[in-house]
């Protein structure tokens, strides 16, 4: 029994490829340019990073082998794509009575409703799982079994494994300006700089941090409407997945100057979205698109996080009320 896919004369093969986008990448940090999407990753793939030491010193005559100073270290960060799928079965009967200009004519097969009904419930289907690979790419867990929840490690679950990941402690800090100005603080002067450094918060911290500024006596007239998504002229992207109660500094690009990672690969097109009857005496049909994919960050050097969450996983073991770190002073972000 032939198999009803995306290569049928039903698509063209922009809108086929366009479909592989969406299905595969298709998420806040990728949609944003915040992360480098890497694809035809097959089984694994290494992110190679070098490291060099202090080199300069006073000038000799005949410099040795022991006058040497400063070396090279070379390390591999790994991506390690795992499969995974989506997969849901239907009845084209069900859907009659919603599209009744459009009903087949003949035989009831799902091959023979228009090409703009098989659009609609492929694009339904897309949808959510952009949603879902939104989610994965930021807080997603991964382990072996069959624990449909554990597809996949995210951003953060592979940050929090980087013992070189810059956790600060939030001291004394209860208020969002506070808390960005110990962030802020935090960032080496190296970095600050950087054109690509981004800040990462939820939907609601930003809100607070919205505000906050709105509350304050003396500011622009713009901070009464919304807030300029910046602090201190680092851009601030706000992120519906990203959990509350965390901030996070780092480099972000869809390039390898940024240093958020991902990997996937794309399966043959033909397998990318299957239609097809669930058996050859049953009216029920299925959709089944097959993907591989996994995140990690470059270096954990760049990538400073404050968290306030009871138990955060970048909430430092020395963290505390009582923390030197302090509040930070609740300044006005510049534009």
């Amino acid at each position: 029994m032939a198999v009803l896919g995306l290569n049928t004369s039903n698509y063209s093969s922009e809108l086929l490829e366009q479909i592989l986008t969406l299905a595969t990448t298709n998420n806040e940090l990728v949609g944003k340019g915040l992360i480098m999407v890497i694809p035809g990753v097959h089984k694994a793939i290494s992110i190679p990073r070098i490291k060099s030491g202090s080199m300069l010193q006073k000038q000799k005559e005949n410099p040795q082998i022991a006058d040497s100073k400063g070396n090279f270290t070379y390390s591999e960060k790994q991506l390690t794509p795992h499969d995974m799928m989506a997969f849901t079965v239907f009845n084209p009967r069900a859907f009659e009575h919603i599209w009744r200009p459009f009903q087949p004519k003949g035989n009831l097969v799902f091959t023979e409703l228009p090409p703009n009904i098989q659009s609609v419930l492929i694009g339904e289907l897309l949808k959510q799982t952009e949603k879902e690979l939104g989610y994965l790419y930021i807080n997603g867990e991964y382990e072996e079994g069959n624990n449909d929840a554990l597809l996949m490690n995210g951003i953060l679950t592979q940050a929090a494994a980087d013992e070189d990941v810059v956790k600060l402690a939030v001291g004394t800090a209860n208020t969002m300006l506070g808390r960005l100005a110990v962030l802020r603080t935090g960032i080496p002067t190296t970095l600050r700089n950087n054109v690509n450094l981004r800040i990462l918060m939820s939907i609601d911290d930003f809100d607070t941090y919205d505000a906050e500024l709105t509350a304050l006596h003396h500011k622009g007239a713009e901070y009464t409407e919304e807030a300029k998504e910046r602090y201190k002229g680092i851009k601030i992207e706000r992120l519906v997945d990203w959990p509350n109660g965390l901030l996070v500094a780092t480099p972000c690009a869809s390039g390898s100057d940024g240093n958020l990672y991902a990997a996937v690969n794309l399966q043959d097109d033909e397998n990318v979205i299957q239609i097809d009857k669930w058996a050859n005496a049953s009216e029920l049909y299925f959709f089944k698109m097959l993907m591989k994919a996994d995140t990690n960050i470059g270096f954990g050097e760049e990538f400073i996080a404050l968290d306030w969450r009871v138990n955060g996983a970048f909430v430092p073991e020395s963290s505390g009320e009582g923390s030197e770190t302090g509040g930070g002073e609740e300044e006005i972000p510049e534009g």
